[in-house]
């Protein structure tokens, strides 16, 4: 009388649990969708570059008299060359704000936007075309002043984003370096309170 066969068929290659498959595992890592990086970010990352880069360092008085000089003599050169361009003596003063919300020290930061509007006005002296006194040349100021509005106010605005971007940065690195001081104060205190450090006799 024949014997039933008792070869059971053989199992496959035990996996340990949570162990995901070759096949699995590379279907799940090509599903998973990128993660793109925010706008905001990558402006963050490129102005701590910018900031990094070895430059002047201006107190607040000094950023606003490096801007009201620059703009004066943008209006005077501006005024004998190209017979007051409005757009030429804009795109300088939007240099110019930028150069100012960089360079200012990080103490003083408030001081660019602030300067901004007066390096403008002082600027536009020279090219006002104001005639006479006193009285006809601040009209003709005024006057330059509302017909050029729109530059003023963007870099104005150029000089309060770069200021609040760079604030932003201060404020982290601050963060970082406390969070740094408490990991390396705990580090020490544990190492001091290990073992082998007991108190020799």
């Amino acid at each position: 009388m024949e014997q039933p066969s008792r070869n059971t068929p053989q199992a496959g290659p035990r996996r340990a649990p949570g162990q995901v498959p070759e096949q699995e595992s590379a279907t799940v890592y090509r599903a998973a969708p990128r993660r793109s990086t925010p706008p905001a970010v990558v402006v963050l990352r490129r102005l701590r570059k910018l900031q990094q880069v070895p430059g002047p360092r201006l107190t607040g008085l000094g950023c606003g008299l490096l801007s009201m000089l620059a703009m004066l003599t943008t209006g005077v050169l501006d005024d004998l060359l190209l017979d007051g361009s409005s757009v030429v003596y804009g795109l300088v003063f939007l240099v110019v704000c930028v150069g100012g919300g960089l360079w200012v020290r990080p103490n003083d930061l408030i001081t660019a936007p602030i300067s901004a509007p007066i390096a403008f006005t002082v600027g536009l002296q020279p090219i006002s075309g104001g005639e006479g006194g006193f009285g006809p040349q601040v009209i003709a100021v005024f006057t330059q002043l509302a017909l050029q509005a729109g530059w003023l106010y963007a870099g104005t605005a150029t000089a309060c984003l770069v200021v609040a971007l760079r604030k932003v940065l201060v404020l982290s690195d601050r963060a970082a370096a406390r969070r740094r001081g408490a990991s390396g104060g705990v580090a020490d205190r544990g190492g001091s309170t290990g073992p082998g450090r007991g108190i020799a006799p």
